[in-house]
């Protein structure tokens, strides 16, 4: 199986930037496909964006895109998700999940996830 670890969330203000990483562990990451989801208190679990195992197709929500960025470096294991122009509807704890196969936007389809890390954005 596979183990994620998500790092990074911090406090910051609205229009910085924030850098997320997840470590992967325990099977073939380059096997994966990866994803960045977020939940902020009483909201749906949101997609943010995926990538698959080769890095070369990532895909956004439409809230993201344009701003976050989603990169792989299967040499580390790693995959990271670059912020930028934080707003303070995006504070949520923000989790990794990996699965087998192509990427995808619903969350059901990851059988790993991180346990999350806490982005803040202050207005």
């Amino acid at each position: 199986q596979v183990q994620l670890a998500e790092s990074g969330g911090e406090l910051v203000q609205a229009g910085g930037s924030l850098r997320l990483t997840c470590v992967a562990s325990g099977d073939i990451f380059v096997n994966y496909a990866m994803g960045w989801f977020r939940q902020a208190p009483g909201n749906e679990r949101e997609f943010v964006a995926t990538i698959n195992w080769g890095g070369r197709t990532t895909t956004y929500a439409e809230s993201v895109k344009g701003r976050f960025t989603i990169s792989r470096d299967n040499a580390k294991s790693t995959i990271y998700l670059q912020m930028n122009g934080l707003r303070p509807e995006d504070t949520a704890v923000y989790r990794c999940a990996a699965k087998r196969g192509v990427t995808s936007s619903q969350g059901n389809e990851y059988a790993y996830w991180g346990q999350g890390t806490q982005v803040t954005v202050s207005s």
